[in-house]
């Protein structure tokens, strides 16, 4: 259970929860409805996120990705913690939860799901998530080893993350919510990009991601604009001063990403997964005083 829990890599679940909280909680407060809509919204994303990090995990190993050499963390596959047996039982039982979860908060949101035509539109989006998430790199053709990944994390992470979960909770869209959807997508692949580049050694020759292509140094002006711009969507969007204060954290991880290569980068990561989510509560707060 330890081995499991540590392949669940639980400390990205703030990244991927700061969408549905900036989109379903800003509905909530501005139209009501039903809590266990939010709930089951909650469930599905952790699930969700979990699904990706297990099959993230499992699709590095079979590939020759996760080895002695890898500049990141090692996990229960690569440690011999976890068997291969083991880990495909635990991300069918994420898929598994991920439906149920998913097929809850629709019925909770829209009820009859034959009389719907958006409830049965968000069935197919969910199914797509669940695909998303579990072959980012398993398969025979893994989108996230041709450098496909960063496109995925815009989608999944922000627009769909965020409108989708302000329309479910409020079955209704306002394209205001464009705003934070675009700037927490782009944080979210600021994240990957920082995995991205200090991997860069180790993902020779195996997967094609965005650093590999351009090269590191303009990974990491890549890096500061997915930033910037990023921050910028979330200040217009708030109306709110009290969203600049995410530049010092942001500003700090930006020189970290400069000065540092490899294992150094590590660093950077949680203080960008933090400043994602709290730029999500900002705006909640900001924009509805929740």
């Amino acid at each position: 259970m330890k081995a499991l829990i540590m392949s669940m890599r639980l400390r990205t679940l703030p990244l991927s929860l700061a969408g549905v909280m900036c989109g379903g909680l800003v509905a909530y407060g501005r139209y009501g409805g039903s809590v266990w809509t939010l709930v089951f919204l909650f469930l599905t994303t952790a699930c969700l996120q979990i699904l990706t990090n297990l099959g993230n995990e499992m699709g590095d190993y079979q590939s020759g990705v996760d080895t002695a050499d890898r500049e990141g963390p090692h996990y229960s596959l690569a440690n011999g913690r976890l068997t291969v047996k083991q880990m495909w039982a635990a991300i069918n039982t994420m898929v598994v939860l991920c439906c149920v979860f998913g097929f809850a908060m629709v019925v909770s949101s829209f009820g009859n799901l034959l009389h719907s035509w958006p409830a049965c539109l968000l069935i197919v989006l969910g199914a797509m998530a669940v695909w998303s998430a579990s072959h980012y790199t398993l398969g025979k053709n893994p989108y996230g080893y041709r450098g496909l990944g960063d496109i995925f994390v815009f989608l999944f992470f922000g627009l769909v993350s965020v409108l989708g979960s302000y329309y479910v909770v409020a079955r209704s869209m306002d394209w205001q919510m464009l705003y934070p959807a675009v700037g927490i997508g782009l944080l979210s692949v600021g994240v990957l990009n920082v995995n991205n580049v200090r991997d860069m050694a180790s993902d020779e020759g195996i997967r094609r991601t965005v650093p590999l292509r351009i090269g590191e140094r303009w990974g990491k002006i890549y890096q500061a604009a997915l930033v910037i711009i990023g921050l910028a969507m979330m200040v217009i969007g708030s109306g709110t001063p009290w969203m600049v204060l995410l530049g010092a954290p942001l500003g700090w991880h930006l020189y970290m990403v400069r000065t540092r290569s490899g294992r150094d980068l590590d660093p950077a990561l949680p203080l960008l997964v933090l400043s994602t989510a709290a730029a999500a509560v900002i705006y909640i707060i900001a924009r509805y005083g929740l």
